[in-house]
């Protein structure tokens, strides 16, 4: 793996140009009048998200020809080869759609099916959050704060922060109840952005479900570089073929009760 973290660090400065290249595209439109279309899963899609993933897969193309790219957009291009880009142009687009600030940009590179390289880049604000397996994560902000988790031992002293009640089901919805009865308090909302708090000590816990691999592949790096945890509910690492769960801790010592709390 080492090697392989040696090798993705030198395909950074693409994850950069391919955030500012989705950026160019995204900030015009945002709070811009739109046509929103429904996607078979009855999200919000925009003209945003394609474009913005169009750029990035042109850059990626003239700059890596051999590499995968699994897109929320437009599919996957060679998900078998070695280097995999995963890619959520706007992570958050109902957000998006209704003007607040709290979407993202999602850049992952996996070697071999593992996150070695997260970009989550907030292009209304000009926050972004970049991880390297291995290194310590790299936070850019006017706005102020340092990219480390801070430390809690106990979910009751935990904040805790979900996208939305909706992603549950009748047999994750009680599980997720359970680690909210036992956290300080809930927050809803924010997408990526919530993981990005967690990467900067002011979240604790963080509990999704129905995730897709753009939704989780680029945090898993950055929140590990700032200190966390990023799993599935069971506590194991997050794969390509997983159950869509997702559970990220600030403080790997709340692991075993949140774990034992979503197991049901």
């Amino acid at each position: 793996m080492s090697d392989a973290v040696s090798a993705g660090g030198a395909f950074l400065a693409t994850a950069e140009a391919a955030a500012e290249a989705a950026g160019a595209v995204i900030r015009p439109l945002f709070r811009s009048a739109l046509l929103v279309e429904a996607k078979g899963d009855a999200s919000p899609v925009t003209e945003a998200d394609r474009a913005a993933e169009r750029a990035i897969r042109a850059l990626l193309a003239e700059r890596h020809p051999d590499h995968g790219v699994i897109g929320e957009e437009y599919g996957d291009h060679n998900p078998d080869a070695d280097w995999v880009w995963v890619l959520d142009p706007i992570d958050g687009t109902r957000a998006f759609v209704t003007g607040r600030p709290l979407f993202g940009t999602l850049i992952a590179l996996l070697h071999r099916g593992t996150p070695v390289l997260g970009l989550i880049d907030q292009p209304s604000t000009g926050e972004r959050w970049t991880g390297l397996a291995g290194r310590p994560t790299q936070f850019r902000s006017a706005l102020g704060g340092t990219p480390r988790c801070r430390p809690c031992d106990r979910l009751a002293e935990a904040e805790l922060s979900c996208t939305s009640p909706d992603m549950f089901d009748a047999c994750t919805a009680p599980r997720f109840a359970a680690v909210k009865q036992a956290a300080r308090r809930t927050t809803w909302g924010g997408d990526c952005y919530a993981y990005g708090l967690l990467a900067l000590g002011l979240v604790d816990v963080v509990v999704d479900a129905t995730m897709k691999p753009w939704d989780w592949a680029a945090l898993v790096p950055v929140i590990e570089g700032a200190g966390g945890r990023c799993t599935d509910w069971a506590g194991q690492p997050l794969r390509l073929e997983g159950d869509g769960t997702v559970l990220a801790v600030g403080d790997a010592a709340l692991l075993p009760e949140a774990t034992r709390l979503l197991a049901g």
